[in-house]
């Protein structure tokens, strides 16, 4: 049992100094961090995610590499259908080749037309499209912007960015929520405010859990990069550089924002079973700009309203860069609103915090914890 004259405070000379504010800061965040780095299932999901986005991509690049042409048998003539890249088998005739076919030797069979410059398909039971547009003489085509990214890409990217950020935001979010709940009922947070201030664990929580999503956002995008890399996409690599480094940056800052409500927001209450009742609404700030994202990802209008709201800015100015739609001077100012945006979130969030965290009962309405 500890004694009772430990948890008194000293007095006189013996009376020890309470921690700087930096210092309080630092003890608070890294409680946070180690209580993070310990959790198996922290350690488990990080890496099943690492390991799933390495997987994605080493798959798909390997798959668009060895993406192999149609095998079709030919009767008669057959350095037509040879220089269109077709696997081209010789058949003796189309009874042959009608074998081959029904055997599953070949995809599909090629004979001649009504006259000599015509050809004519043969599938077993629907049309081969894929013989017939490499068959097909293509027109002339002029394409007037060849660098525009490819829409197919643009969707897994939004789909990337949607899916880190909202995963970061919910998981490191919840977990913020749950130690300050877990801090009241244990009354641990009593003796903690005895040694720092309100403000100094406020912000040890938001500073400690933004580094551990950070650095989990920073591993995602190197596994990305050197998976992009081992498997010959380097052009991919080039153009998703800029983005990934603003989502990285816009990422950091929004993150803080969130970290700060969902402190505020834990607050209020005093169970467990109350989180999910405060948080819901933070929750659904964070998923409207993933659906909005991933739905809207080659709309220009709801991407240019997204990259300058607090809530969707690190998802879709980063979209926009992508998609080489926003002008030089557009990441920086909404980067200042986001900043602005935290900024204010963050006294708002330290008021609410502090004014409730001693509260113990009944469920803390929000105008009550403002007024203090």
């Amino acid at each position: 049992m500890t004694d009772p004259a430990v948890l008194r405070p000293a007095t006189g000379a013996e009376a020890p100094r309470a921690p700087r504010f930096t210092q309080a800061v630092g003890l608070v965040a890294g409680r946070e961090i180690s209580s993070r780095v310990r959790s198996k299932s922290f350690l488990v999901s990080t890496a099943l995610l690492a390991l799933a986005v390495l997987a994605s991509i080493v798959i798909g690049g390997f798959a668009a590499q060895n993406t192999e042409p149609p095998q079709v048998a030919v009767v008669g003539q057959s350095a037509a259908v040879a220089d269109r890249g077709l696997d081209v088998v010789a058949a003796g005739d189309r009874a042959e080749a009608e074998r081959m076919l029904r055997d599953g030797d070949v995809d599909a069979i090629v004979v001649p037309g009504g006259d000599a410059a015509s050809t004519t398909v043969i599938g077993l039971d629907s049309a081969p499209d894929t013989v017939v547009q490499m068959l097909s003489v293509p027109p002339q085509v002029e394409i007037l912007n060849p660098d525009a990214p490819n829409p197919f890409l643009a969707y897994f990217v939004a789909l990337g960015f949607g899916i880190v950020f909202l995963m970061a935001a919910t998981t490191f979010g919840s977990t913020i929520a749950y130690s300050v709940v877990e801090e009241k009922q244990t009354r641990v947070v009593e003796i903690l405010l005895s040694t720092v201030s309100s403000r100094a664990m406020l912000t040890g929580k938001v500073v400690g859990n933004s580094l551990m999503a950070f650095g989990q956002i920073l591993l995602i995008a190197a596994v990305a990069i050197i998976g992009l890399l081992v498997t010959g996409q380097d052009v991919v690599v080039a153009g998703l550089g800029p983005s990934i480094a603003w989502f990285v940056v816009f990422f950091l800052v929004g993150f803080v924002m969130l970290a700060a409500m969902f402190a505020a927001a834990a607050a209020l209450v005093s169970r467990s079973e109350d989180i999910g009742s405060v948080t819901s609404p933070i929750t659904m700030l964070v998923m409207i700009p993933y659906f909005l994202v991933v739905f809207f990802n080659d709309n220009s209008l709801v991407l240019t309203i997204m990259s300058y709201v607090p809530f969707s800015a690190p998802v879709g100015m980063p979209m926009r860069i992508f998609l080489e739609q926003a002008a030089w001077w557009e990441p920086l100012v909404s980067l200042a609103v986001l900043v602005a945006s935290t900024a204010l979130v963050i006294l708002i969030g330290e008021r609410v915090y502090s004014n409730s965290l001693l509260r113990m009962g009944a469920r803390v309405k929000l105008g009550e914890a403002l007024r203090g």
